[in-house]
C-alpha cells in the first residue's frame, strides 16, 4: 500500500462528516490476534525512592517485588522515578507538534530503508499484510560523546521548525537512559547477584532507540490492531502512555488491560534481558488496541546494550540454573535479526536463536 495512500487512509478518520472507507486489508488482522481481554492486569507498582536515596531496606523491597513481576509476565510500573512530570508534559507536546503536520511533509522525513531512524505510517516500508494501525517517529540516543546526539538529530533531519523538539527530546532521552540504567541496577539486585552493577557495562555506551507512538481513531478498531502481539527484542523498554488507555499484557493465559496512571512508567522485560537472565525473566507479550474515538500516545524508550558487546548471562545465575539456554551473542546480531529477517512477535528469541545457533555453522 503506498505510503501517502495510506495516511490519507488514516486521515480520514478525523475529518467530520467524510464516511470512512472499509479498513483496507492490510490492516485487518487474524482473528486470533483479535481476541478480547479479559479484565485488568493487577500491575505491580514499584515505588522507587528509596531504592534511588540507597535505603537498603526499601531497595529489597521493592526488589522482591520486580523480581515476582519479572518471573510471571515482565511487566511493572514505577513511581518516584525522579523524572520530572513537565519534562513528560513537554514531551507529549512536542510530540504533538509532529505528527500534526502535513501529511507530505511527515513523508518526507519518512525512514530509509535498512535504517532505524525516522517517520513511518504504519511500517509499511517494512510489512505489506497485518499493518499496525499507527504511525511512529523513531530516533537514536548515546551519551557517550559530548554532543547533543538527538537535538542535532532534530536539527539536521526535520530542521529549524523542529529546534525545540530535539531540545526537549534530548533531554528527556537522558533522562529514560539514567533511569534504565538504575533500574538494571535493580533487577541485578532482584536476580540475587553479588554485583549490584553488572549489567551496567554493557549499556554505558549502547544506542538506545526513543519512538514515539501516535494511533489515530479508526472506524473499524475490532479488525485491527495499533500494535500487534509481539515482545521487545530490546533489553528494558520505559514506556508512558497518555490517559486514552490501549496497552494491554498476556498474563494468566489471557489478555488483561493497562490501565494509565499519569506519574508512572511502566517497564517492561524484553528479549535481550531475559537472555541475560538465562531465561529466568520473561519478556513480556504485549499489544495496543485502537478506538473509534480518540487518538492515542506513548512515549517509548527502548534501552539498548553497546552493539559490540557480548551478552551472557552471569556465571552466579548459570552455576546455579546448570546450564546456559541461550548462546553468546550481541545486540548487532540480534538487531539484524530482526530488522532484516524476522517480524518481532512472542517466539523472537527463540527463532533468533535457532538462526544464529545455524548461521554460525554454516559459516
Amino acid at each position: 500500500m503506498d505510503s501517502s495512500l495510506l495516511l490519507s487512509t488514516l486521515n480520514q478518520e478525523t475529518v467530520i462528516g467524510v464516511e470512512p472507507p472499509h479498513l483496507p486489508t492490510n490492516f485487518v488482522w487474524p482473528m486470533e490476534d483479535l481476541v478480547d481481554a479479559h479484565g485488568e492486569l493487577e500491575v505491580p507498582v514499584v515505588n522507587l525512592s528509596g531504592f534511588l536515596t540507597g535505603d537498603d531496606e526499601a531497595t529489597w523491597c521493592v526488589a522482591k517485588l520486580v523480581h515476582r513481576a519479572c518471573l510471571s509476565h515482565g511487566f511493572f510500573q514505577v513511581i518516584n522515578h525522579g523524572v520530572d512530570p513537565a519534562l513528560i508534559a513537554q514531551a507529549y507536546a512536542q510530540m504533538d507538534k509532529f505528527f500534526r503536520v502535513p501529511t507530505q511533509r511527515k513523508l518526507s522525513f519518512s525512514k530509509k530503508p535498512g535504517l532505524l531512524w525516522g517517520y513511518s505510517g504504519a511500517h509499511v516500508d517494512r510489512f505489506s499484510s497485518k499493518l499496525p494501525w499507527k504511525e511512529t517517529l523513531s530516533f537514536p540516543y548515546y551519551d557517550h560523546t559530548f554532543e547533543p546526539v538527538v537535538a542535532n538529530y532534530f536539527n539536521t533531519t526535520l530542521g529549524e521548525d523542529f529546534q525545540q523538539t530535539g531540545v526537549t527530546f534530548q533531554k528527556y532521552c537522558k533522562a529514560m537512559k539514567e533511569l534504565g540504567v538504575k533500574l538494571t541496577e535493580l533487577l541485578a539486585i532482584s536476580l540475587g547477584l553479588k554485583d549490584r552493577l553488572h549489567y551496567k557495562e554493557l549499556f554505558e555506551e549502547g544506542c538506545s532507540i526513543m519512538r514515539c507512538n501516535y494511533y489515530p481513531p479508526c472506524h473499524q478498531p475490532s479488525l485491527t490492531l495499533g500494535t500487534g502481539p509481539h515482545c521487545d527484542p530490546t533489553s528494558i523498554t520505559i514506556l508512558h502512555q497518555d490517559q486514552v488507555g490501549g496497552l494491554q499484557v498476556f498474563a494468566d493465559k489471557r489478555w488483561k488491560i493497562v490501565q494509565p496512571r499519569s506519574d508512572a512508567f511502566i517497564v517492561n522485560i524484553g528479549d535481550t534481558f531475559t537472555a541475560l537472565s538465562n531465561g529466568r525473566y520473561k519478556s513480556c507479550l504485549h499489544r495496543a488496541v485502537v478506538n473509534s474515538y480518540k487518538e492515542r500516545r506513548s512515549l517509548a524508550f527502548f534501552l539498548c546494550p553497546k552493539e559490540d558487546k557480548i551478552l551472557r548471562p552471569p556465571q552466579d545465575i548459570v552455576r546455579i540454573d546448570g546450564t546456559k539456554h541461550f548462546p553468546d551473542f550481541t545486540w548487532s546480531d540480534l538487531l539484524l535479526f530482526t530488522q532484516k529477517h524476522y517480524r518481532a512477535d512472542e517466539a523472537t528469541l527463540h527463532n533468533f536463536t535457532n538462526w544464529f545457533l545455524s548461521s554460525k555453522t554454516n559459516k
